[in-house]
């Protein structure tokens, strides 16, 4: 059970997170595309998708307690704070860095897999939730009860490899009625891998109600890490 904090104030001081890198950038994905970002990247994943590209957040990182971390952050002076790994709630204090960072006032994103459950998780957190698709390796982890805990300002994301992927996605919208249930539901080809616009069109050709997105962070900076 996580204990989350509704007083930024007690923050008790033994509580730590290994934590990979933690820098600002423009946000690459989500409804927030393209806005300045604090990222806290955490270290670890128990999840090894095909087409990973933070392999280097698997092991190594600093230990920082919550109040350090939310000092760093604070250095920035930016309004959006995205919660990412790795796989961030494969840490269970990471429960209670996402209250800590809303008590400050920011607008919190956390990017997770469907392989962990989310439940406890702040009620003021945005979750961007990764399902993973059978090309990624890693299917058979999601989570499903995930979808019931979800709210309507929450996201789903889906990261396609293939046509399979894409008609395994689009069934699992209307399985689980996803374009009713949170604000957003997200397509992303998997870059290098499949050609964005054979994904659009296949979007535009079954009049998806999806967002179409590429990752902006790799367009600018070639996916360089802390950019």
């Amino acid at each position: 059970m996580n204990t989350l904090l509704s007083d930024s104030s007690c923050v008790d001081a033994s509580l730590t997170l290994r934590i990979n890198e933690l820098f600002y950038s423009l946000q690459g994905e989500t409804r927030t595309l393209g806005l300045p970002t604090v990222f806290v990247r955490l270290a670890g994943c128990p999840l090894r998708c095909v087409y990973c590209d933070t392999e280097y957040a698997f092991q190594g990182g600093d230990i920082l307690s919550l109040s350090d971390i939310a000092e760093r952050v604070g250095v920035f002076g930016a309004r959006y704070v995205t919660v990412t790994g790795g796989e961030p709630l494969a840490q269970p204090n990471c429960w209670p860095l996402l209250s800590l960072l809303c008590d400050q006032g920011y607008e919190v994103s956390l990017e997770t897999s469907g392989a962990m459950s989310i439940e406890g998780v702040d009620a003021r957190v945005v979750t961007v939730l990764d399902l993973k698709t059978p090309a990624s390796g890693e299917s058979h982890r999601n989570d499903y009860s995930n979808i019931a805990r979800l709210q309507s300002h929450d996201q789903v994301k889906f990261v396609i490899c293939d046509r399979g992927d894409y008609e395994w996605a689009r069934f699992k919208i209307d399985e689980y009625a996803l374009t009713d249930r949170v604000s957003d539901v997200l397509f992303s080809p998997v870059h290098g891998n499949l050609n964005p616009t054979d994904l659009a069109d296949w979007i535009l050709e079954d009049r998806l109600p999806v967002r179409f997105q590429l990752q902006l962070h790799k367009l600018l900076w070639n996916d360089e890490p802390g950019r």
